[in-house]
């Protein structure tokens, strides 16, 4: 059942209800407008944040790590794309086409690829998330808003030189599916802005001979997804921003530099959650 498809198509309270439950979490505090999120308490409840940001920002990386030390799903929707590109199932040749134009992927289909991936995990029993490249429009992030609450909405920077050489220097292991980068980048900052320097995040050398690029991460379509992207996805952050509950974060370099410092504007101490999520 796709639930939030039936939410997009209709706003009957039957339909709220059912995508209500397929979001359901423990009930979330809304955050106020401030600098810093407040500690967040494991054993508590559990969070359920937005991650925003360009292609190639690093969105799945953050988010990913969180999602471990959090204890809660981190739901991609590019590996729901990718993973229904890859079924040969029926949406498969439409996506295709989206995909390798560099066009954003329509609300219905990222709808109905969410809620089967949310009915999929609350069937084993998860609980909170953290959302990766949804929403990407304000009618999705309307929707998201009429049934569920977002405590976070996290906003990653970088400036878009850096972003295009990210994104060109992806690579994926065709054996083991893990996402590397082999670009080194090094851009001089510019009005004021300080330099970025990233290491290449390289393979394994079992890994290197087995490494494919994906065919959406070609210079021209990388610029058009990021001009779509300043078209259509940043008046998202304009609508969380006025409710408060947007985080801007500019990253200052590779995982080493920014990672102990998003956890700080977070509120997190890495060691701290480890062991409160051991005891």
């Amino acid at each position: 059942m796709a639930a939030m498809t039936r939410l997009f198509r209709s706003s009957s309270s039957s339909a709220v209800f059912s995508i209500r439950r397929s979001l359901s979490t423990a009930a979330a505090t809304e955050l106020k407008p401030q600098p810093t999120p407040p500690r967040v308490d494991p054993k508590g409840r559990n969070v359920q944040w937005v991650f925003l940001g360009c292609p190639g920002v690093g969105k799945g990386t953050y988010a990913s790590r969180l999602s471990v030390l959090l204890g809660v799903p981190h739901i991609a929707t590019g590996d729901l794309v990718r993973e229904e590109l890859n079924s040969s199932g029926p949406l498969s040749k439409q996506l295709a086409e989206i995909v390798n134009q560099g066009k954003l992927v329509s609300d219905e289909i990222i709808i109905n690829l969410l809620s089967k991936r949310l009915e999929a995990g609350e069937s084993k029993g998860e609980s909170g998330f953290i959302l990766d490249g949804f929403p990407r429009t304000v009618r999705q992030a309307e929707i998201l808003d009429d049934v569920t609450d977002i405590d976070l909405v996290v906003n990653l920077k970088l400036p878009e030189k850096v972003l295009v050489e990210k994104c060109l220097g992806r690579r994926i292991c065709s054996e083991c599916g893990k996402n590397f980068n082999v670009a080194s980048i090094n851009v001089k900052g510019e009005n004021g802005n300080p330099d970025i320097s990233m290491d290449p995040l390289n393979p394994p050398a079992h890994c290197f001979p087995k490494l494919i690029t994906r065919s959406d991460d070609t210079e021209s379509i990388v610029n058009e997804r990021l001009r779509i992207y300043n078209e259509k996805s940043q008046p998202v952050e304009d609508f969380y921003r006025g409710k408060g509950k947007l985080l801007e974060f500019d990253l200052p370099g590779g995982i080493p530099e920014s990672w102990p410092k998003l956890l700080g504007v977070l509120n997190l101490d890495e060691n701290e959650e480890k062991r409160s999520a051991t005891a």
